[in-house]
């Protein structure tokens, strides 16, 4: 039994549900997303929640992977997701220019990195990245991309990690 599937998902004031031929579009402030609904679920809006429902017990796994999904599309289009990145490391920088960015990793040349339209990227004192965006999905893949470039290293602490991420150091060679 799926316990996070039965649960209710509150529509917050401003957001719209609606479902046709099988795909439940989500509307709010922020703009609007759609899900194509797999076999065996069901959606209802009842007052301003909207309820889950399996067919079948064989669909369990996608019992409350759909209301997840629907959860988290209720809160992109009401307060929209945000990733912090910071580029550590002695001349490591970031530059945005137009929709590509350009990240200085010590690398031969620079890396160019073209952000999708649906995903809006600030670039704070060279070296703080906001991602941010409606779709959790896509604003967690573009964070992790850009981390995916140079990720921080244990010895020196220097690449791109996430605002917050403990890294774990080690500790280097011993000269005899």
């Amino acid at each position: 039994m799926s316990r996070i599937g039965l649960q209710p998902v509150q529509l917050p004031s401003g957001v719209t549900f609606a479902e046709q031929n099988r795909v439940v579009e989500i509307s709010g402030t922020k703009g609007s997303l759609d899900l194509q609904l797999p076999d065996g679920i069901e959606v209802e809006q009842v007052d301003q929640t909207v309820v889950v429902k399996r067919v079948a017990d064989k669909y369990r796994a996608e019992h409350g992977l759909v209301r997840s999904l629907i959860a988290n599309m209720v809160k992109g289009v009401a307060e929209g997701y945000t990733k912090d990145l910071v580029v550590n490391g002695v001349g490591f920088r970031a530059a945005l220019n137009g929709r590509t960015l350009s990240l200085s990793l010590g690398f031969a040349s620079p890396i160019e990195y073209s952000v999708p339209e649906t995903v809006t990227v600030t670039v704070n004192n060279n070296t703080e990245i906001t991602v941010s965006g409606i779709d959790k999905q896509q604003v967690g893949d573009v964070a992790a991309r850009i981390r995916s470039f140079y990720p921080a290293e244990p010895y020196k602490g220097k690449g791109v990690q996430y605002k917050g991420e403990r890294i774990r150091r080690k500790v280097g060679k011993t000269v005899a």
